[in-house]
């Protein structure tokens, strides 16, 4: 396991800390906004590793991730809401027209996968305008989903808010 300022670990007092706590509010990309329920050694292939266990707010689901690849896997701490509000901005951005289906999903996919609030808000943003004027495809319609959906429990968290809330929130701030 790495020992470094920026890796999952983090010096302090002569000893190693976990970057996140339990009870700690985090975002892991591509499945949404959870709390740190504790912190698990399992046995893997041999070897002794230490999982964060999260509870994800939206589908009441628990992932395991790995401690020393929490960075890799883009576990960061939820927004505030100033980067919340500067992400619903980005939501109700007009979209750019003229990319084809492919470039659009790839592009829309990636944005997803890098994990930041604002682009996570922009792919719900320009999949809800497409939406409203044409439709969207059916791989569309499950990435819109999916984005929607980690964008939501991300503003429950911030706000300290029912996902309910959070959905109907979202559902006024995009139009």
């Amino acid at each position: 396991m790495t020992n470094t300022p920026s890796g999952p670990y983090r010096r302090g007092r002569g000893r190693c800390a976990l970057a996140y706590s339990v009870g700690d509010r985090i975002v892991y990309p591509l499945h949404g906004a959870g709390v740190i329920e504790g912190v698990e050694q399992r046995e893997v292939l041999g070897r002794a590793e230490e999982y964060y266990v999260v509870r994800l707010i939206v589908g009441d689901m628990r992932a395991l991730i790995p401690v020393a690849r929490a960075d890799a896997a883009g576990l960061r701490p939820v927004a505030d809401r100033t980067r919340i509000e500067q992400a619903l901005i980005a939501a109700r951005q007009v979209p750019e027209a003229g990319a084809g289906y492919g470039e659009r999903f790839r592009a829309n996919s990636a944005k997803l996968r890098a994990g930041d609030v604002e682009q996570v808000a922009e792919v719900v943003g320009s999949l809800s305008h497409r939406q409203r004027q044409r439709g969207l495809s059916a791989g569309e319609t499950r990435l819109f989903e999916q984005a929607w959906q980690i964008l939501l429990s991300e503003i429950a968290l911030s706000a300290h808010i029912p996902p309910e809330r959070a959905d109907a929130f979202l559902r006024d701030a995009v139009g």
